[in-house]
């Protein structure tokens, strides 16, 4: 909200973002103290999955790195890089949980795009999840089933399709052209959206409090 607000060139944004600026700088600051301080991610499919946290606190960082505040970026970048670069043969097949709404593999995956250049990813991508252009493990390249939206949790499962949606499809974008994983990647996106989009309006209450979000960044 601090990113969007402050990059908006809109008078009530301007506004909207000078009555941010102190809660903005409150997490700016935690992010600093802690980061440092935490040794091991954490990887799970809820709300304080480490990749996914780390991820969308990186665009604000380097808007602040523009104006000339780049320790935020500095430390998420260190971060990242300090628990997840050397990972390999990530054990997607243990995915999904019953609750989970974020993948942990591919939210760590979703981050490196941010980090690295097309070729680079492509060869971290091919060391993390070895099997895509076979589609394996194939649980992540199945749709989570949802047999009752109504209850609060096995209801997360809809936002865990979403996500995995933008998910590859921001690791489409990041590979190089002609990458040979592209394909499946891109079948598995439309099967993960196909599956939940539709629930995002008239749905249970359960579902539509937190859908919409996860709709936004796979449309945006």
């Amino acid at each position: 909200m601090a990113l969007e607000t402050a990059t908006w060139d809109d008078p009530d944004a301007a506004r909207w973002s000078t009555a941010l600026h102190e809660l903005s700088a409150v997490f700016v600051a935690r992010y600093l103290d802690w980061l440092p301080r935490a040794t091991y991610p954490i990887r799970s499919g809820v709300h304080d999955n480490g990749a996914f946290g780390l991820s969308r606190a990186l665009p604000y960082a380097g808007y602040l790195a523009d104006h000339g505040e780049p320790r935020l970026q500095q430390v998420i970048t260190e971060t990242a890089w300090r628990w997840f670069g050397s990972d390999h043969d990530y054990p997607g097949a243990w995915e999904p949980s019953g609750a989970d709404f974020l993948s942990p593999a591919l939210a760590e995956a979703e981050l490196m795009t941010r980090l690295l250049s097309p070729t680079e990813f492509a060869d971290w991508l091919r060391r993390f999840l070895p099997g895509i252009a076979e589609q394996k493990p194939a649980p992540l390249f199945t749709p989570a089933t949802v047999t009752d939206p109504s209850d609060g949790l096995i209801a997360h499962l809809h936002g865990l399709n979403l996500h995995r949606a933008w998910c590859w499809h921001r690791l489409t974008h990041a590979l190089p052209a002609g990458d040979d994983r592209i394909p499946a990647m891109l079948h598995t996106a439309h099967a993960h959206t196909h599956a939940s989009l539709p629930q995002i309006t008239g749905s249970s209450y359960a579902v539509e409090h937190f859908l919409a979000y996860y709709a936004l960044l796979l449309l945006s």
